[in-house]
């Protein structure tokens, strides 16, 4: 790596100057929205016993992902609206891209270990409790983050061994991987291959997965013979669906979008939902459709009002 530059520039939407101040306050709200939301699960998940099973556990980490993700970020996006100074050393860009990396792949994961445990719940209720013990679920969880960093890891290595002597401006608002690999002026060929395969690794296994998961299930449901059965088999997989659609939506846009100067305002608004609007989503999608997080929200919020003030 024999780098000339050591400071990269961050270009964001400073090409509509017009809406910088706008764009700052809806992401602004939005992150706050997120931390809020986030926050409340991990909490409500903490402290209710009734949400001390393994879905409630996937689902406590997925909101941990979600927190953390946001402030890889959205806090440097914000930044970027206000301030004039919108370098970023390459030190600081590349730590941005391995923690921004190695969340979207856990996340991935633990979208596919959520599946599974759907599975289980819906196929084999009478041993839910005992096939997914916590020793289990404990590996399960461990294991989507020791894979998630490695395979950043990797990636932000094969970056660092680049080389990057100039432009040293980023046509995004952050370190996204195609944007950095764009202003190395060495061979990129070795880093590409590596993303493309644990890119392909990476999701080619949490659909897979999911896939198999949700096959199994469906033929389980039509196998019901109450409608109250069906009506709760349903119920337990809807949101987990809607959060999987949603973030391997967004993931297959960014991966068809050809590289090319045209898409790169597709690729930052593209971006911009799948790192600020999704980590919102996703307390939004598992809370509004579920009893006991709605339930446990409105005790914590009616004993706080009624706590004698000291």
């Amino acid at each position: 790596n024999q780098s000339s530059v050591t400071t990269f520039i961050l270009l964001g939407f400073s090409e509509y100057p017009q809406l910088q101040a706008p764009l700052f306050l809806l992401f602004l709200a939005i992150y706050t929205v997120t931390m809020l939301g986030n926050w409340c699960i991990i909490v409500v998940v903490r402290v209710n016993p009734k949400l001390h099973t393994p879905m409630y556990f996937f689902l406590g980490h997925l909101s941990l992902l979600d927190f953390c993700y946001s402030n890889v970020f959205t806090p440097k996006l914000l930044e970027t609206l206000v301030v004039e100074d919108r370098t970023i050393s390459i030190s600081g860009c590349m730590t941005q891209f391995f923690f921004g990396c190695a969340f979207v792949i856990v996340e991935m994961f633990m979208l596919a270990v959520m599946a599974y445990d759907r599975f289980v719940a819906v196929c084999n209720p009478l041993l839910y409790t005992v096939a997914m013990s916590h020793k289990l679920c404990a590996l399960l969880v461990a294991g989507t983050y020791v894979c998630g960093g490695l395979c950043s890891l990797t990636l932000t290595y094969t970056l660092l061994e680049l080389s990057y002597c100039g432009p040293n401006i980023i046509d995004h608002f952050g370190c996204e991987y195609s944007a950095i690999l764009s202003l190395a002026c060495s061979d990129p060929s070795f880093s590409q291959m590596a993303c493309l395969v644990i890119s392909i690794f990476s999701e080619a296994c949490s659909l897979l997965v999911i896939l198999a998961s949700y096959v199994f299930i469906v033929v389980t449901i039509l196998k019901m013979p109450s409608t109250e059965g069906l009506r709760k088999a349903f119920s337990t997989c809807a949101s987990h669906l809607t959060a999987i659609t949603i973030f391997h939506g967004t993931v297959l846009l960014l991966y068809c979008v050809p590289n090319s100067n045209s898409s790169w305002l597709l690729v930052k608004v593209a971006t911009v939902f799948f790192t600020v609007v999704i980590p919102m989503l996703n307390p939004l999608i598992y809370s509004l459709r579920n009893k006991d997080v709605k339930e446990t929200v409105r005790s914590l919020i009616t004993s706080r009002l009624h706590c004698p003030s000291i």
